[in-house]
C-alpha cells in the first residue's frame, strides 16, 4: 500500500482528495496493483466538518518524519514555504509531485538534481498545462525528436478575455470583469494579463525540451493589457485572431529564443480557434512535425487529475528515479533578440505613402479606424522594427504575427 500526503487543501488539493477517493480501484490497477491511500492533508485552516477530519494536520513534520509516506503532492502555490518543504521531502527520500509552476520555474533545476541524487522523483505535469498532458509526452513520446519550436496558448484567463473581445465585441476592461465575476481571473489579475504566468510555463517547457535551464527572468514578456477592441477587429479583417503566445525556438547552435507576447494568428492555424479558458500547445519536432496538445489549462478536477497521475507514476517508480532533468550551464543559453524575425502588424496615423518610404513593401489592411494606416511588415528583427517605428509620427499599436 502506498501512503501519500497532500500539502494544501485549496481548489486543487481538494480535487486530488476527491479523485483518490472516487477512483481508488482504477488508481490501484494503474499503480501495478498497489493501493493508493491518503494519510495526511497539510493545511493551516480547520476542517472540522470534513468527513475525514482526522487526516488534517498543521505540522509539516508529521509528513516529513513519517516513513510510511512515500509520495507527497505539493499544491500550496507560491515559493515559500513550498520550496523549503519540497526540498526537505526530497532530501528525506520521498517523491514529490506539484502543480506549482512558479516553484518549478524558479527552483526546478535544484529540486530535480536533489531527486536524482536521492533516487526519488520530482514530477510536475500539472504545472504547465493543468489537465493537458504535455510534460510526459515531451519527455517520453517525443524523445526521438529534436524539438525545433514550441508555441502555446498557456494561460486560460487571457484566452478567455481575448475570446470575449473577439466573439462578443467586449472591451478588455469589460471582458476582464466578466472573467473575474466567473472566477476565471483573480481579483489582482496581473500575473495572468501581464504575461508572467505564461512566461513561467514556457520557461519550464523550454528547459525540458533543451535540457538546459531557461530562466524566466531572461524571457521578454508582454501581456494583453494594451490590446484594444479595434486591434481585435483589425485581426478579424485579416482572417486572423489575437492570442497571447508563449514561444520558444531552438537553434542548431544550442541557443534558445523565447518570448511571451500577443500575436496575430491566421485562422488556418489550429491555435487561432482555441477559445474560452482552453489552452493549446503546439510542439514542432524534426521527425514528427507539428503536434498539438489541447484541453483545459486550469480548474479543480483537470489540474487535480494531472497531479494524481503523477502520484500514480511516482508510486510505480518508487525507489527508481525517472531521468527528467535539465542542467544549469555557465554559458548564457538565450539567443540574441536579433536571431528571430517576425512580421509586425502596426497601426499609425501616418499616411500610406510615408509608411512605404519607411518600411518598403508591406501589406495594408482595410481601415477600421478613420485617419489611420494599418499594415503588416515584411519579417524584421525586433531592433529593425523598433528603428523603423521610431520614424513614424505615432504608433497606435504593434503586434507580432506568428509565423
Amino acid at each position: 500500500m502506498a501512503k501519500v500526503a497532500v500539502m494544501g487543501y485549496g481548489t486543487v488539493g481538494s480535487g486530488v482528495y476527491d479523485i483518490i477517493k472516487a477512483n481508488a480501484d482504477r488508481l490501484s490497477r494503474s499503480a501495478n496493483g498497489e493501493k493508493v491511500e491518503m494519510k495526511y492533508i497539510l493545511d493551516i485552516r480547520d476542517f472540522d466538518d470534513h468527513p475525514e477530519k482526522e487526516l488534517f494536520t498543521k505540522d509539516f513534520n508529521d509528513i516529513l518524519n513519517d516513513d510510511e509516506v512515500s509520495v507527497v503532492a505539493e499544491v500550496m502555490g507560491g515559493l515559500h514555504p513550498a520550496y523549503e518543504f519540497t526540498k526537505s521531502l526530497l532530501e528525506s527520500g520521498k517523491s514529490v509531485v506539484t502543480s506549482n509552476k512558479e516553484l518549478v520555474a524558479t527552483y526546478g533545476t535544484e529540486l530535480l538534481e536533489i531527486a536524482r541524487g536521492k533516487n526519488v522523483n520530482y514530477f510536475f505535469e500539472a504545472s504547465v498545462g493543468g489537465g493537458i498532458p504535455i510534460i510526459r509526452p515531451m519527455h517520453q513520446c517525443l524523445t526521438a525528436n529534436n524539438i525545433l519550436k514550441i508555441a502555446g496558448i498557456l494561460n486560460g484567463t487571457t484566452n478567455y478575455i481575448l475570446d470575449k473581445m473577439i466573439t462578443k465585441g467586449e472591451t478588455f476592461e469589460a471582458a476582464l470583469k466578466d472573467a473575474q465575476d466567473k472566477g476565471f481571473a483573480e481579483r489582482n489579475p496581473a500575473a495572468d494579463v501581464e504575461g508572467h504566468d505564461a512566461c513561467r510555463k514556457i520557461a519550464i517547457l523550454a528547459s525540458l525540451a533543451s535540457g538546459k535551464m531557461v530562466d524566466y527572468n531572461d524571457i521578454e514578456t508582454e501581456g494583453i493589457t494594451n490590446i484594444t477592441l479595434n486591434d481585435v477587429k483589425y485581426a478579424a479583417a485579416m482572417d486572423s485572431a489575437i492570442k497571447l503566445i508563449g514561444y520558444a525556438q531552438f537553434g542548431e547552435d544550442g541557443k534558445i529564443y523565447s518570448i511571451v507576447s500577443p500575436m496575430i494568428i491566421k485562422n488556418d492555424n489550429p491555435l487561432s480557434s482555441v477559445d474560452g479558458v482552453f489552452n493549446a500547445i503546439m510542439v514542432t519536432g524534426d521527425c514528427v512535425g507539428d503536434v498539438m496538445f489541447y484541453g483545459k489549462g486550469a480548474g479543480k478536477l483537470p489540474t487535480a487529475s494531472a497531479v494524481v497521475a503523477d502520484i500514480v507514476d511516482a508510486v510505480k517508480h518508487n525507489e527508481r528515479s525517472k531521468k527528467i532533468f535539465w542542467e544549469k550551464t555557465e554559458k548564457n543559453v538565450m539567443a540574441d533578440k536579433s536571431s528571430k524575425k517576425f512580421s509586425y502588424f502596426i497601426r499609425t496615423s501616418d499616411l500610406a505613402e510615408n509608411v512605404m518610404k519607411i518600411f518598403g513593401k508591406c501589406e495594408f489592411v482595410d481601415n477600421i479606424v478613420d485617419n489611420e494606416s494599418a499594415f503588416v511588415t515584411q519579417p524584421l528583427t525586433q531592433a529593425e522594427a523598433e528603428e523603423k517605428m521610431s520614424k513614424l509620427t505615432d504608433v497606435v499599436a504593434n503586434i507580432r504575427v506568428l509565423d
